[in-house]
Order: structure tokens, then sequence, then C-alpha cells
């Protein structure tokens, strides 16, 4: 009896404690974007010494919501190209990555060794920055596309590894059963192969997707054109105009500079928010797949 209490004792302190580290490392990833939100909705002068960040916002104000916004068809045109960047390239890139790691995982296919051989070098070795802006330029006539935000990036060798490795773990027996049945080949890889993968393309898109929204260095290196830039090479060129002016407005007359100061720390932390704020929305939906897809080929069963 005492050896049960005993047991029961030691199983809800561990239960307790994981709980309590659980608790402690959530709230380390919560704190700091109710940071974020807090700065923002704060005025610059309330986040400077002596007061520093808090995690209500201090002197609430939409300021910065307000420079940020300040043409707000621009925000909202930049948005429409970064969703459409995302759909469309995360589709098409998991639907081909997709179709390629199912051929390179059948043993069947002849040559997938020297093909599986070719992907995994380009993980090692790449043709460098300015053979590959003129082949895009020149050679694919993409400058100043918006097509040139999805295609260069539709393959990523890392993820045809990942599917790969699942596709492989996938029984044969299935894929031989629905070949007997009359299936063909491609009737077998979305009605078969596809359903099965569902972990391990829910993380591949979500990895995709997080990489093209985030991604403005591509739109700075290709795309000329205001109308096309993403939301995130927007908002970059919005917080660099805004510090220009913040240096030009301290280098002026000293009445000038009572009448107010130019937000800086508050639109950066507001232009978290309005850039992080769809993929918030979107994860939720992918976690349940998301730790089982990273975790394919982890154990041979």
């Amino acid at each position: 009896m005492v050896t049960s209490s005993k047991k029961k004792w030691q199983s809800l302190f561990g239960k307790s404690l994981i709980n309590i580290v659980l608790t402690a490392v959530a709230l380390a990833c919560i704190i700091p974007f109710v940071l974020v939100i807090s700065v923002s909705l704060s005025t610059d002068a309330m986040i400077r010494p002596p007061y520093g960040f808090g995690l209500l916002p201090r002197g609430f104000t939409l300021d910065a919501y307000r420079h940020v916004f300040m043409v707000p068809q621009q925000i909202f045109r930049a948005y429409g190209v970064s969703i459409f960047v995302t759909v469309v390239g995360t589709i098409l890139s998991v639907l081909m990555m997709a179709m390629a790691s199912y051929c390179l995982a059948r043993k069947n296919f002849r040559f997938r060794r020297p093909f599986m051989f070719y992907i995994f070098f380009t993980m090692l070795f790449n043709g460098g920055m300015i053979p590959t802006y003129i082949w895009i330029a020149d050679g694919l006539s993409l400058l100043d596309n918006i097509w040139v935000l999805i295609l260069p990036t539709l393959v990523n060798a890392f993820h045809i590894v990942l599917l790969r490795t699942f596709f492989a773990n996938t029984p044969p027996a299935l894929f031989e059963a629905a070949k007997i049945d009359g299936a063909s080949e491609f009737t077998i890889f979305m009605k078969v192969a596809m359903p099965l993968a569902l972990p391990a393309i829910a993380t591949v898109s979500l990895l995709g997707a997080l990489g093209r929204w985030n991604d403005w260095f591509l739109a700075m290196l290709y795309i000329r054109t205001q109308e096309l830039y993403p939301l995130q090479l927007l908002l970059h060129n919005i917080m660099m105009h805004i510090q220009f002016v913040a240096q030009q407005f301290n280098t002026m007359p000293q009445f000038v500079r009572d009448m107010g100061a130019i937000p800086t720390e508050t639109v950066r932390m507001a232009m978290v928010v309005v850039a992080s704020g769809p993929m918030l929305f979107i994860f939720p939906f992918f976690q349940k797949y998301f730790v089982r897809g990273l975790t394919v080929g982890s154990v041979k069963e």
C-alpha cells in the first residue's frame, strides 16, 4: 500500500514538473509577441529610458500603425502579392517535389540513385548569385515579373529528401495492391501515396509558405515595379525611409525637434505585427502534422 502511494505521488510530481516546464516554455514564446504588440501601441517617448518596454502599452496610441498604413492601397496591394506568391508557389512547389520524391522512393525506378545524388549535390554547392541573376534575368527573362518570386524557389532539395523518406517508409504492398486493381501510376500517387504522406506534405507546405511569406531579398534583386512589391519588401523600404527621415530630423534646429519626434521603434514593432499576423493564423492548422512530419525516418519500424 505504501509502495502504491509512493508511486502515485512520484507520478503526480513528474506530471506537475512537466506541466510547469511546458508552461514556462509557452510563456517564453508568448510574452515576446505580447511585448511587440504592447510596444507597437505605445508612444516612442514612453518606451525610451527610464521607462523601457512593458507588457502593457504606455501612452496608448495608434501612430505607429498610421505611419505603416499611410498609403493603405500600397499595403493591401503588397498583401495581395505576398498571398498570391505564397499560395500559388507553395501548391506548385509541393506538387512538383512530391512527384519527384515519389519516383525516387520507388525501387523499380532505375535511375533513382543518380538523380538522388544530383539533388543532394545541390545542397552542397550552387552556381552563385551572379550566374543565377544572369540566368533568371537574361536566360529566362523573368526580371520584373511576379513569377520570378515563384519559379526559382519551386524545388528545395532538403524537402525532397524529407518527402522521399516518408514515401520510402510506405509499405510497397499498398502500391502493388492498387496496381493489381488496375490503378495507373498517377492514380496510385494521388489516391494512395499523397493521403498517406499528409504529415510530411503539411510540414513541407508550412516551411515553404513561411519562407515565401518572409522573403524580401528575391524581390529586391528582381522586382523594379512597386506594384509587384511583396509585403516584406514594402515594409523594409518603409522602415528605411522612416530611419532616413529620423536621421534628418535629428539634425534640424531644436525648436523643430520640440514639435515631436519621428517614431521608429514603435513603427518597427507595428511592422512585425502586420507582417506576422497571417502566418500566426495558419500555423494551428498544420500543428498536428508538424512534429510527425519532422520526425519522419527517425524510427525504423
